[in-house]
């Protein structure tokens, strides 16, 4: 909690050390703020604060030498936003040199940086705008040129993903450049740092992303797509005036004309109101209004106008929220491509009371453990007219949750094929004071209805599960319930000595774990410190659950697991780090809960580094090449995206530093990948051969352990270690390129190269 604020005068030279390398002085524009976290903290009054940055005393020439250096830092803000923070050189010259240093909440920065001449000081500026953020990290490290020279190609190998041969095109365009090696490679690293490159506003996204997605979309359009037609169902009941106007009109303004509106107002009061939807019922013959002479509610009154609907499809519209004018556009194409669509959703973002668009909400691919956990899909929704009439419309006695319910019980037999999603923003969704829009917990009953909405869905499709609210509003809990008598869990533990860590790691899964029926299997290869060999026998001696299994070979991961659970008793098998400690004791009876249900095949588990931040919760595929971890870094009490780092969902790939899937489904898609993937990715090619043998991968984050991995672990920093990994990606490219590049459980509009959600 913010307790003061301190206001320097002038702003005096409030100097202090950071990790007795530098000294950081406010120099325009910041106040310092006491907190009772550790940290340095600040508030920016303007859009241009500054520090200045000098050696430490103990330096004896106090100054920074031409040469490479590396930044390190790590900045919390307090609203969790992107920033781009700038580091000048050369101030006294007054020929500023600037290097572009973006950050984000809770994640470390790397910024390597050259100086061309010493340097007495340097000034970064944190951001360009008015905020709060903490200094929790600032470092600046001198390298030498071999050193920065390994740091650029790390990263350029990482991010130039589009790039077949790297070494080629930075060895191409030195040449185009005439210039040095190492100044190409040092040009085309701070490229991965500028603006364009990196997490982009909304309002830059709105201004020139999507106008380039709507044209590209539109130069797809058909003639067979203007045959669709839609009938628009549209409930109100007081709606002012104002709103009700811009919502009818964004109907009649669509691109797709073949549309009728069906609009069922529930017995207003407001005169205003109804002479509005009078109005318009008079100017066009499309519009059709009843006015119900008795209040009913929201799902009545949608039934009503669902009554009037003579059209094959249907799209849900709130009486203030508009569309888009290619709304119906893009879902008419949407339903020409795909012949089987039951149930279509796309994208959507808010509007304010200005009509200033902001928060937009870039959704997966049809995920079904994500809707039984909140209702992701919201709006906008297209429904086969057939469908809604065959389950009987909207369901009266979850008013407040009507939507989900519907959602629910219309997809509850559907597949992947017949619920298609759309990757644009086709419905803006008005923030009003006190609605949901704005603030989810303003309607606290929806939440309540939420619950009544999956205890009969889960009823109605006979799954023996229990509902709990979740951790945020309109957010929730299934609990799957365990066969009485538990099956045999064999977790795989692959160690080489590590005795500390396989301690640590054995200790907390004996003493914390509150499922029964589990074995351990530690496969040791080619232990040779003594200690790690005296721990193998006391569990030995000590445990009945507990074995050894020699492997005598050189490192493969795939083989090692593959062998382990070949000879393992379990109905299910457990892929477990060394590393790996039990935070949660119920950590096991949610993964396995999971994994028993038929339609499931690999479950991960929520990861921490020690220092509490975000290590896996689920991969997202495509991220740097091939895949990363999602909300990396990010701590344990944050949301996440829409709430996603407290929700079971569906992911397309989960960690196998911690994971659990049943042993038949291990061995029909033929185990780990033990010939192309001895290392790195066996996990994800794993989980992308489940997924395609027709499963659903998922997340759990109530699953929770600590990866004792080191936050800061070096990269694949030799030369046989890159040309493996290489190899590997190259691999996985070539195996899975399609889904790398369209990851169902992510949004093409986020970013590849950001692990953060932000936008592409």
């Amino acid at each position: 909690m913010l307790s003061k604020v301190l206001k320097p005068a002038n702003l005096k030279r409030l100097a202090y050390r950071l990790a007795k390398k530098l000294i950081i002085v406010p120099h325009h524009q910041l106040n310092e703020v006491t907190l009772e976290s550790s940290g340095s903290s600040w508030i920016s009054t303007g859009d241009d604060p500054q520090f200045i940055i000098h050696p430490a005393r103990r330096i004896p020439t106090r100054t920074f030498k031409k040469g490479w250096y590396l930044l390190r830092i790590k900045l919390t803000e307090a609203n969790h936003q992107s920033h781009v923070g700038k580091l000048y050189s050369n101030l006294q010259k007054g020929e500023l040199i600037t290097v572009d240093v973006p950050w984000h909440s809770t994640k470390f920065v790397n910024r390597l940086f050259y100086l061309e001449n010493a340097n007495a000081m340097l000034r970064f500026d944190p951001c360009e705008t008015e905020t709060e953020f903490t200094i929790n990290t600032f470092m600046i490290s001198k390298l030498p040129t071999f050193i920065a020279m390994r740091h650029m190609k790390q990263r350029l190998y990482k991010l130039l993903n589009h790039v077949d041969n790297v070494e080629e095109y930075l060895a191409t365009n030195c040449k185009l450049s005439g210039g040095k090696y190492i100044d190409t490679i040092y040009d085309e690293y701070n490229k991965t740092f500028t603006t364009g490159a990196m997490e982009k506003s909304y309002p830059f996204w709105i201004k020139f992303d999507e106008p380039r997605a709507i044209q590209k979309m539109k130069q797809t359009f058909t003639e067979n797509q203007a045959e669709v037609k839609f009938s628009i169902i549209l409930p109100t009941y007081n709606t002012d005036p104002i709103y009700l106007k811009e919502c009818i009109d964004s109907v009649i303004n669509q691109s797709h004309s073949n549309w009728e509106l069906c609009i069922a107002d529930d017995a207003s009061t407001s005169v205003a109101t109804t002479d509005v939807l009078k109005s318009y019922k008079q100017q066009y013959p499309n519009i059709k209004v009843k006015l119900l002479s008795k209040n009913g509610h929201i799902s009545k009154a949608s039934n009503e106008a669902l009554s009037m609907v003579t059209s094959d499809y249907v799209l849900l519209l709130d009486h203030d929220d508009t569309l888009p004018a290619h709304t119906l556009s893009f879902f008419a194409k949407a339903i020409s491509d795909n012949a089987s669509a039951q149930v279509l959703y796309a994208d959507e973002d808010k509007i304010d009371e200005q009509g200033a668009r902001h928060q937009p909400h870039f959704k997966p691919d049809w995920n079904p453990d994500l809707l039984l956990s909140q209702n992701y899909i919201c709006h906008p929704a297209v429904y086969k007219t057939s469908l809604l009439k065959k389950i009987g419309g909207f369901r009266v006695g979850v008013e407040g949750s009507q939507d989900h319910d519907l959602l629910l019980r219309a997809t509850a037999n559907l597949s992947r094929e017949e619920v298609v999603h759309l990757p644009f923003i086709l419905y803006h969704w008005r923030v009003i004071e006190n609605s949901t829009a704005s603030n989810a917990s303003a309607k606290s009953y929806t939440t309540d209805a939420g619950i009544e909405a999956l205890k009969y869905f889960l009823s109605q499709s006979k799954q023996n599960a229990s509902v709990e609210k979740g951790k945020y509003p309109n957010t929730y809990k299934i609990n799957w319930s365990l066969p009485t008598e538990q099956p045999l869990v064999s977790l795989i533990i692959p160690t080489r000595d590590g005795y500390d860590i396989l301690k640590q790691c054995l200790e907390s899964i004996y003493d914390k774990t509150t499922y029964d029926n589990f074995e351990i299997i530690v496969v040791d290869n080619q232990t040779s410190c003594e200690k790690t060999l005296g721990l193998f026998n006391d569990y030995s001696d000590a445990k009945n659950n507990f074995s050894v299994l020699k492997w005598d070979k050189p490192f493969n991961y795939s083989a090692i697991n593959n062998f382990a659970v070949s000879q393992a008793k379990g109905e299910v098998v457990g892929l477990v780090n060394n590393d790996i400690e039990v935070i949660n004791g119920d950590w096991l009876t949610e993964m396995v809960s999971h994994a028993l249900r038929p339609e499931i095949g690999c479950v991960g588990a929520k990861l921490y580094y020690p220092n509490d931040t975000i290590q896996h919760a689920g991969v997202v595929l495509g991220i740097g090449g091939v895949a990363g971890h999602s909300h990396k870094y990010f701590h344990k009490s944050e949301p996440g995206y829409f709430t996603r780092l407290h929700l079971v969902q569906n992911m397309s790939a989960v960690t196998a530093a911690c994971l659990v899937v049943r042993k038949s489904v291990f061995e029909e898609v033929g185990g780990l990948n033990e010939k192309d993937l001895t290392v790195a990715f066996n996990d994800v090619d794993f989980c992308l051969k489940v997924h395609t043998a027709g499963y659903r991968n998922l997340f759990t984050p109530w699953a929770e352990l600590y990866h004792h991995e080191s936050i800061s672990r070096g990269e694949e920093d030799t030369p046989e270690k890159i040309q493996r990994f290489n190899k590997e990606s190259t691999y996985m490219k070539e195996q899975w390129g399609d889904l790398l590049k369209a990851d169902p459980a992510y949004n093409k509009n986020l970013s590849s190269k950001h692990e953060n959600f932000s936008l592409e």
